[in-house]
């Protein structure tokens, strides 16, 4: 049962579940003073927010590729547990990601670059939809289990692998990189804006299906949300330098039979450079786009540390 009152979310940052959590995690200390100041306050708005409905919270955490967000979720979710005794279940949309013999089909049908997985259009929305229906449900009484994506063999992992979210769910945070991302105007789709789309899409066929899954599917996701935050980066120039960083720690983290599965772009810096242009053109749109329809937003300087929180939750 959700804690009724003032609880103080501040304090949860120096209990044992949160340093557990840092020293797993590889984090420094200065970390749990940014989650005292910038984080605490989210948790007290959710929390809030939380205790004022008769069902289950969808909260969307949007934010750039390696800008924390699946660290940030785990810290906000230990931090509503310590304090509040909530229910929270963390959903990254990278886990509905296209198998890869759907994306090998759209390739061959609409575009070769849709095989590579992450834009708009990759995802199987059929497959979230239907885990959000079941996790926001107040009357289920069974387990729910969430889908397991493994990016090392780059294929969805078996569902007798996924974990199962107990009844009970207070509130479910939906993170992704193009969570709440809204589409651009047609007209900015026409020139390239770096040598992806220049050389591999000069008709722009692929970024117009991406806008246009963004326009439909994916608005639609959107429009679940019952609140949306973000983790932003202060510009399009770090996103290169932290997902290099990202990158450097799957690999350490892999086993055997996964680094023998790994796609090249896991290791090699210019496959890297590559994989990234993919997500240029809607990073840098939605770091303008989204803050205007954010509840909540996080600042971040180029060192990765939150410096800044500002939006309608924190008033």
């Amino acid at each position: 049962m959700i804690a009724t009152g003032s609880v103080d979310f501040a304090a949860t940052t120096h209990g044992d579940e949160i340093r557990a959590l840092q020293q797993r995690a590889g984090l420094p200390g200065q970390y749990v003073e940014d989650l005292r100041r910038h984080v605490a306050p989210l948790a007290a708005a959710l929390h809030g927010h939380a205790r004022s409905r008769a069902r289950p919270v969808l909260v969307g955490l949007n934010g750039c590729q390696g800008s924390g967000k699946s660290t940030l979720a785990r810290f906000l979710a230990t931090m509503l547990h310590v304090g509040a005794h909530m229910h929270c279940v963390i959903v990254s949309i990278d886990d509905f990601y296209l198998v890869k013999s759907a994306r090998q089909q759209l390739a061959r049908d609409v575009h070769p670059l849709l095989v590579t997985r992450g834009v708009p259009g990759t995802h199987d929305l059929a497959l979230a939809n239907a885990t959000l229906d079941a996790l926001l449900d107040p009357s289920r009484e069974t387990a729910v289990k969430v889908p397991v994506f493994n990016k090392a063999s780059d294929e969805r992992e078996p569902r007798a692998a996924w974990p199962a979210a107990a009844p009970g769910v207070d509130l479910v945070l939906l993170e992704g990189w193009c969570v709440g991302c809204p589409p651009q105007d047609p007209g900015a789709l026409r020139e390239p804006v770096n040598a992806l789309e220049h050389n591999e899409d000069p008709d722009g066929v692929w970024r117009l299906y991406v806008n246009d899954a963004l326009a439909s599917g994916y608005r639609e996701l959107s429009q679940r949300l019952d609140l949306l935050t973000m983790l932003a980066a202060p510009s399009f120039d770090s996103v290169y330098q932290w997902r290099e960083q990202q990158e450097r720690q799957l690999a350490q983290s892999l086993s055997d039979r996964d680094k023998a599965a790994s796609p090249s772009h896991l290791l090699g810096a210019q496959a890297l450079r590559r994989f990234i242009q993919h997500f240029e053109r809607l990073t840098r749109h939605q770091l303008s786009a989204v803050p205007a329809n954010a509840d909540g937003i996080i600042e971040l300087a180029p060192d990765h540390r939150m410096v800044a929180h500002r939006g309608r939750l924190f008033a």
